[in-house]
């Protein structure tokens, strides 16, 4: 069989609407080069539609024209690789989704530790932001959270005490071996973030040994600038959160 009837004998059998790769075709490595010549003439005839550089889908149209995949769907070609996430959704569009503001914002942050995610889908552009721990799916809670803590100040409509507030109850349902992993991920982010998730888990009197790798891990003389003070976090003063 032919590369060419081979590759439209697989995408007969796909959903519209659903994204595919080379892997959902089934290509060997000889037959990639003469696949992606197929893939780019079906492109042109508009029997597929490139998703992103490797990715296609197959068009659905309705009474209102056509459909493209859902957000989330084309969303995952940016976070996934080979079936593993790399990286994770940052900056307001994840606040908007923790429902800490109201903004929903014209471009979507996507972080990776050893890469920059560019992209669009659909009039939304994706840009790069900074992971500074490896991305898996077992990272992204704690990186959120301490996502969270770096952006306090800039976070759109956030009120400091109700950031606050959020914070603690979010670290108040980590277990023990949670709380490790979140000091642990949390060396590697700046000082400031480490100073007050450092002031938050000395105030809710969390039982943890690594608190005191946090307190090393800053300079005693500089101080952190959250617009934050002991009335709203009792323990400001002693990690020079001012």
């Amino acid at each position: 069989m032919k590369v060419t009837d081979k590759i439209v004998a697989k995408i007969n059998r796909i959903d519209t609407g659903d994204v595919f790769g080379y892997d959902t075709l089934g290509l060997t490595s000889d037959e990639i080069i003469a696949g992606s010549k197929a893939l780019s003439r079906l492109v042109d005839k508009g029997v597929i539609k490139r998703a992103r550089k490797g990715y296609y889908y197959k068009p659905k149209v309705s009474v209102f024209g056509e459909q493209k995949p859902r957000e989330d769907v084309l969303l995952s070609l940016y976070l996934f690789e080979k079936n593993k996430q790399v990286a994770y959704i940052t900056g307001t569009r994840l606040y908007n989704r923790l429902g800490l503001t109201t903004q929903v914002p014209s471009s979507i942050r996507v972080a990776s530790l050893d890469r920059q995610v560019k992209g669009k889908v659909g009039n939304v552009v994706i840009k790069p932001a900074k992971s500074y721990v490896k991305v898996t799916a077992d990272t992204i809670k704690y990186l959120e959270l301490l996502d969270v803590i770096k952006d306090l100040n800039t976070i759109p409509d956030l009120q400091k005490s109700d950031g606050l507030v959020y914070l603690k109850k979010v670290i108040y349902n980590f277990e023990a071996t949670e709380l490790k992993k979140l000091i642990t991920y949390g060396i590697a982010y700046p000082p400031k973030v480490r100073a007050l998730l450092g002031a938050l888990l000395e105030a809710m009197n969390v039982d943890t040994t690594n608190l005191s790798l946090l307190k090393k891990s800053i300079n005693p003389s500089s101080s952190y600038e959250y617009g934050i003070t002991p009335k709203m976090l009792s323990t400001a003063n002693s990690w020079n959160i001012v």
